[in-house]
């Protein structure tokens, strides 16, 4: 395992077409509706990382069938038609978030007892709001700790249904474990949301999904959902993965902060994801940006401005800002992210620290960050605090910053394991050492 890697910086803009995974949200997505649909789907282009192997290896625990072709990026699974057969699993996540919220209400369809786990840091990661809705929903749910965060432990014997209504404002998986194990619930399922939806999106995308895969969500006003019960997922002969949107963003950052040019295909104007729009948010900061109907491509200018933004529909992204923020006149403000200090490590707090390293006077908000970049940028050695993205986004300071060292690179692994050979390749057209 390297502890440490030394990201070399670019003599001159960077040109390059940068061809990428599969999204990681769309692939367990997808995962979760082959699995409940009834037969056999093909998933392709799918991403292999640990979360994604994570949900993968959960659902065989439960008796669906898995085949994994990694060098085709092709997955088959064997879809049960709403019901596996196990009846009691223990199932391990690691630190995968969507594994853990999507999981916990895909056992509740089952009829036995299901415990669900994670790393020391997922134990720190809310899920109460989840544990909340379900109860309202008919099964018996706890947390071991009575602490709202996993473990947590399922006695479920099928999902009732009815109305439920959670709080919006924690984690829009929430809702998007709701959305999709709801048609098979036996009353069908409303949704209410009580407060601003976080990251809303990620829910668009899901209800988009169930919608290819067969299933019909009636919305209303944004904050309720309604899934009519008998509805069934059908399984595809093909599905295909984008590629991930999220991960686009540190190259398309990389060719703004060099005054360079990235083109990434598989994703445009009519993508699922909608981490696309950090485009239009570089756009502000005075790039070019072009679309088509698969690709997306970013031109960096001669000087980035500074920027001010709310990131809340695109928080993954707003790392990635933070680090764009060190190279642009005048200040950037990320805004409305609070619920980041949740994730895989608490981000506003890490983000202040490894910029300051750098030089940047940070001011540290409740709900963001305002950066003012320095003059010059200082070498630093940047902790990533086991957060991919935190690896990723810090590497892209190193382009134009001599002395940018990032530890424990492999925790690029959750979700990218390929990052940094790609990253030098995009930068340097040669393959890292």
């Amino acid at each position: 395992m390297i502890e440490r890697i030394a990201i070399d910086p670019v003599r001159g803009p960077i040109d390059a077409v940068v061809r990428l995974p599969g999204s990681k949200s769309i692939t367990n997505r997808a995962f979760v509706m082959a699995a409940l649909a009834d037969g056999e789907s093909t998933i392709t282009g799918a991403l292999f990382s640990d979360d994604t192997r994570y949900m993968a290896a959960a659902l065989e625990r439960l008796g669906i069938g898995v085949q994994a072709d990694e060098s085709a990026e092709r997955v088959r699974v064997f879809g049960l038609g709403g019901s596996f057969p196990a009846r009691t699993a223990d199932l391990f996540v690691g630190n995968a978030g969507t594994a853990m919220r999507f999981l916990t209400a895909f056992v509740a369809l089952g009829h036995g007892v299901f415990r669900l786990d994670g790393v020391l840091r997922m134990r720190q990661r809310p899920i109460g709001e989840l544990l909340s809705a379900l109860r309202q929903a008919g099964v018996e749910v706890r947390s071991e700790h009575d602490d709202d965060c996993p473990p947590v432990r399922v006695q479920a014997d099928g999902l009732r249904g009815g109305t439920v209504r959670l709080s919006a404002d924690v984690s829009s998986q929430y809702v998007s474990a709701l959305l999709m194990v709801a048609p098979y619930s036996r009353e069908g399922l409303r949704i209410e949301l009580v407060g601003d939806l976080v990251s809303e999106p990620y829910v668009r995308m899901t209800t988009r999904m169930m919608e290819q895969w067969g299933v019909h969500t009636e919305t209303s006003g944004g904050n309720a959902f309604w899934v009519a019960p008998g509805q069934r997922y059908a399984a595809r002969s093909e599905y295909r993965v984008e590629p991930d949107a999220s991960s686009a963003s540190y190259f398309l950052a990389a060719a703004a902060v060099t005054g360079g040019r990235v083109r990434v295909p598989g994703i445009g104007a009519d993508s699922l994801q909608g981490d696309v729009a950090f485009a239009n948010v570089l756009q502000q900061a005075g790039c070019e940006v072009e679309r088509g109907p698969d690709w997306i491509e970013v031109r960096g200018p001669e000087r980035l401005r500074g920027v001010d933004v709310d990131m809340n529909a695109i928080s993954d992204t707003a790392m990635t800002l933070a680090v764009v923020a060190l190279f642009a006149e005048g200040p950037t403000t990320i805004r409305n992210v609070a619920h980041i200090r949740q994730k895989e490590s608490d981000r506003l707090q890490a983000l202040a620290t490894e910029l300051r390293k750098l030089g940047a006077t940070v001011e540290e908000a409740p709900d963001g960050l305002r950066i003012t970049p320095p003059a010059a940028l200082r070498p630093a050695v940047i902790e990533t605090y086991d957060d991919h993205r935190m690896a990723m986004s810090f590497a892209v300071a190193g382009l134009r910053a001599p002395g940018v060292v990032i530890c424990d690179p492999g925790c690029v692994a959750k979700t990218f394991p390929a990052y940094f050979r790609v990253l030098r390749e995009c930068a340097h057209g040669s393959p890292a050492e």
